[in-house]
């Protein structure tokens, strides 16, 4: 079975086959898990900051939100919203 060299991609790799098996099949796959393309998506640690991100925003906005003021123009905007006489 050939494996593919690292600066192969697995769609510039030959896929070669040896008695009909599926080994330039496996060897394509492989390089895709061990290649270069193998860094996507994201890991723990990445996944653990945005959540933390996302927190932190959150908290900014209830902070924001729940304020007086805010709440007093927002109350005078749906007032306003609702009220069709003038």
């Amino acid at each position: 079975m050939r494996v593919p060299t690292p600066d192969e991609t697995p769609e510039t790799a030959p896929i070669t086959t040896t008695d009909h098996s599926n080994s330039g099949w496996w060897a394509s796959r492989w390089s895709r898990c061990t290649g270069p393309l193998r860094d996507r998506g994201m890991s723990t640690a990445e996944y653990a900051v945005g959540t933390i991100a996302a927190c932190a925003f959150a908290a900014l906005l209830f902070k924001v939100v729940s304020s007086p003021e805010v709440q007093e123009m927002l109350s005078k905007l749906i007032d306003q919203a609702l009220n069709t006489n003038g």
